[in-house]
């Protein structure tokens, strides 16, 4: 039997006025990731987030830059799951489609904010230390 392989994630970390945009899917509304997603076959990392962040937002990444490679378990899916981490601006308001059931602009300190563990264990405070996230 193969070993199993990472779900493969490609995400994006937007922060404005510092705070975290983050995003829940309607099939686990109280949960909140990265917007982002699966790349397609052949699809390069930064293709499909330009296309996640189309579909799911209505919003282009501006200025991408790689932040980190995280290895975590997927909340939703509960496998083990790999997930390339962009930096992004954006230039204009994101609107929740797709799957997607609610955004929110958080500071991941909020009361009952319930964070994918690799957003709240290590994109969080990967973004505090580089002083990104208001306090």
């Amino acid at each position: 039997m193969p070993p199993h392989q990472p779900l493969v994630v490609v995400a994006a970390a937007i922060v404005q006025e510092g705070r975290l945009l983050v995003v829940s899917k309607q099939a686990a509304p109280e949960v909140f990731y990265l917007p982002g997603g699966k790349p397609d076959v052949g699809e390069s990392p930064m293709e499909a987030l330009t296309r996640e962040l189309d579909e799911e937002l209505g919003v282009a990444p501006l200025e991408p830059r790689f932040l980190a490679e995280v290895e975590a378990v997927a909340a939703l899916e509960g496998v083990p799951m790999r997930m390339t981490v962009f930096e992004a601006r954006i230039g204009r308001t994101p609107v929740p489609a797709a799957e997607l059931a609610e955004l929110r602009w958080a500071s991941g300190r909020e009361d009952g904010l319930s964070l994918a563990p690799a957003v709240r264990d290590q994109v969080l405070p990967l973004l505090r230390e580089r002083g990104a996230l208001a306090s």
